[in-house]
């Protein structure tokens, strides 16, 4: 049914003016065209497909880096499919990946809705909080290496704690350095995402919450999880691309070590590439990367549901 609403014109006739009417004008004045996302799409075309292009022709060749690259066919793939450390780096990636979402995202959504109130001092420590997300990675790494050293850091002087203090001798405790770093540094991002989206939902729900007897914890559970799905679904894609192309880190505090504990398959794409000269190789393992994470990003998608949502309001 339409509804219809009466409108009075100069010779005293009442209109009647449909609803369609309003909606039709709202769609005709909506998006915008192409044109404005024209130049986006030009620069994401040069720095993003093209390089990918490149990467994949790259990965059917064998080259050095010097000279011109040679046709090698599945040659790159076959040597990575029997490769045990390529293997292993793989699943180490999944490992930091999954290890990084258990434990910042729990974080970053306590935070986030903390960090949306109204609470004192709330913007100064949010402030403080942020600080190391105004860091490089390569900053962040050094300093932990310097603050985490056997020798001369916090191990060293608290023994009863870090037992004899090198945490990055072993598997267990280079891994769990590695989370721990990038924790610090990423989770004040996710918090960001997460206190925006805090402060869309309608207080109205918290009224009327209140006024069914709701706590504050029920009301966390029933209203700003539910609501904070697509900004979860967001926060988690970031972490998963993240995680699994995690290299800087890798890099400067554990070189791949002990051993090839530590390598995960963005750090031995690099040892591929500019250690073994082996381009084709490293350009196969990059591919590798950017399939497994197109893959693992979609499939949230479609699992979580977030290709349907049409509503312009969080969880509706």
């Amino acid at each position: 049914m339409t509804t219809q609403v009466g409108r009075t014109t100069a010779a005293g006739r009442t209109t009647a003016v449909g609803h369609s009417t309003t909606v039709g004008r709202t769609s005709a004045a909506g998006r915008p065209g192409f044109a404005w996302a024209a130049p986006a799409a030009v620069f994401f075309a040069l720095f993003a497909l093209v390089p990918l292009v490149l990467v994949a022709v790259l990965s059917f060749t064998r080259w050095n880096g010097l000279g011109s690259p040679e046709f090698a066919g599945l040659e790159n793939w076959d040597k990575l499919l029997d490769d045990p450390v390529m293997v292993k780096s793989l699943w180490l990636s999944l490992l930091l990946t999954v290890l990084g979402v258990a434990v910042q995202t729990p974080i970053s959504i306590l935070l986030g809705v903390w960090a949306a109130g109204r609470q004192r001092n709330r913007a100064v420590l949010s402030a403080i909080y942020f600080v190391p997300l105004l860091l490089s990675i390569t900053a962040v790494s050094v300093l932990w290496r310097a603050v985490l050293d056997p020798n001369f850091g916090v191990p060293s002087q608290a023994k009863w704690l870090f037992g004899d203090g090198n945490l990055l001798g072993m598997q267990a405790g280079a891994v769990g350095v590695l989370v721990f770093v990038s924790t610090w540094q990423f989770t004040p991002l996710h918090t960001l995402i997460y206190q925006g989206a805090a402060r869309a939902i309608p207080h109205v729900l918290y009224q009327a919450a209140q006024i069914d007897g709701a706590g504050t914890v029920r009301q966390f559970f029933h209203i700003t999880l539910p609501q904070l799905r697509n900004s979860i679904v967001t926060s988690v894609i970031l972490m998963v691309v993240g995680g699994l192309t995690t290299f800087d880190t890798v890099l400067i505090l554990t070189q791949g070590g002990p051993g090839t504990d530590t390598t995960n398959s963005a750090y031995y794409m690099y040892q591929k590439g500019f250690k073994n000269f082996d381009f084709g190789a490293a350009s196969a393992i990059a591919l590798l990367l950017v399939l497994v994470a197109t893959l693992v990003s979609l499939v949230m998608v479609r699992l979580t549901g977030y290709d349907k949502m049409r509503s312009t309001m969080e969880g509706v």
